[in-house]
């Protein structure tokens, strides 16, 4: 629907990600720093509910080592925040200056944009709330 849609959330969507090429080409350091975390942050992710699961049970260090691995898979989505807005950024920027939407348009393309970006917002929130509630569940189970 993006690649061969014609409408405003389209046009803004595709935009956005050109927006992600042009922040490679720049060497935007967000976009490379959360590059380089992709392997760490597939591994902590994959290994963190395990151990936490196992420090709930079992005790001992697991819960505290999963809750460290989980804070890598909370650093990577905070560090997406940068990328994703400045992707979104340039690729209004890019709509305007090319003239591919002008107006009620280029306003429209901003608002779902908006939208998007707060899902990741939304969602960095979540996983620092969760991170804090471990963490508040490993102090008691300290105390």
């Amino acid at each position: 629907d993006i690649y061969y849609g014609t409408s405003v959330t389209s046009v803004a969507v595709a935009a956005h990600e050109c927006g992600h090429a042009i922040q490679h080409a720049k060497g935007y350091v967000p976009l490379n720093l959360r590059s380089s975390l992709v392997p760490v942050v597939n591994f902590a992710s994959n290994i963190s509910w395990l151990l936490i699961a196992l420090g709930f049970i079992m005790r001992g260090p697991f819960l505290e080592i999963g809750i460290l691995l989980f804070s890598a898979s909370v650093l990577f989505q905070i560090i997406t925040l940068p990328v994703e807005f400045n992707a979104s950024n340039r690729a209004l920027v890019q709509l305007g200056d090319l003239g591919i939407v002008e107006g009620k348009e280029l306003s429209q393309s901003r608002k779902v944009l908006t939208a998007a970006a707060l899902t990741y917002v939304a969602a960095a929130l979540t996983s620092v709330l969760q991170l804090l509630r471990l963490v508040a569940i490993a102090n008691r189970d300290n105390d």
